[in-house]
């Protein structure tokens, strides 16, 4: 089982690389983490339904078969620590892989979000990109550490 992050957007700061990276190395081997880079669409004089429509291609282009999808959305379900390790626990026993999905600028396509098996959101701030996939790694380093007892987690 692998969870995987589809991220729309191909560079990130150096920081940010450097702490996904981190909490990455982190996890153990039963829920390892692999980001998946999707190539943002040019903006070029195009749609923002159009552009969310080309990057929703490129997704499901990646998407392993039989994979829980999961949408990060602001308007998703916000979940506590705990919540989110009672999710985690759920896909690791499902022995299927869980794909996380970060949109791009202007969002998800609506296609995804209907497609999702679960909507989540990070905040209800408008995060950065960068920002985004460095608190999500790091909320799935926290949850596996709260299922093993690992003290890095404290109420």
């Amino acid at each position: 089982m692998k969870l995987l992050i589809f991220a729309v957007g191909d560079k990130l700061p150096a920081w940010a690389e450097t702490a996904v990276a981190e909490y990455v190395k982190r996890m153990p081997r039963e829920a390892r983490i692999e980001i998946v880079a999707i190539r943002p669409e040019k903006r070029s004089g195009q749609s923002t339904e159009r552009i969310k429509t080309l990057e929703a291609g490129r997704i499901l282009e990646k998407l392993p078969s039989g994979a829980c999808l999961v949408a990060l959305d602001e308007h998703g379900k916000e979940l506590g620590t705990r919540e989110l390790a009672d999710s985690l626990e759920g896909w690791l026993h499902s022995g299927r892989d869980t794909a996380l999905v970060i949109g791009g600028a202007d969002g998800l396509d609506p296609g995804i979000l209907k497609r999702a098996e679960l909507t989540l959101s990070l905040s209800r701030l408008t995060l950065p990109h960068a920002l985004a996939r460095v608190l999500l790694v790091e909320q799935l380093y926290r949850a596996w550490t709260v299922l093993a007892n690992h003290p890095y987690h404290r109420d």
